[in-house]
């Protein structure tokens, strides 16, 4: 037992700096934790700026796509159209020839 308690005794400061340690270590995360640094709050009012506007820019090119698709549809369709009154005037032209070259 005496070699026990020699090694409680020679122990006994590792044991209290530890505890003081670990005090320490609980007071300094606290004290991060409260602390607001202006730089940090700029950095993320910044950041905040720049999602936001991110944002805006996304659903405005959201919107000019969606016009763009739109605009390709509509034009898609109206070239369908004339390509169809193209090949019925062309039909026609060729009867009204055909009718004068047999005159």
């Amino acid at each position: 037992m005496g070699d026990s308690n020699n090694l409680e005794e020679s122990l006994k400061p590792f044991y209290q700096r530890a505890s003081e340690a670990e005090e320490r270590l609980a007071r300094l995360e606290i004290s991060v934790a409260s602390k607001t640094d202006p730089k940090n709050e700029e950095l993320e009012r910044t950041v905040a700026e720049l999602q936001s506007k991110l944002k805006d820019v996304t659903a405005e090119l959201e919107a000019e796509q969606e016009k763009g698709h739109k605009q390709v549809e509509q034009l898609t369709s109206e070239n369908a159209k004339l390509k169809y009154r193209i090949k019925h005037l062309a039909q026609s032209l060729e009867e009204v020839l055909s009718k004068l070259a047999s005159k």
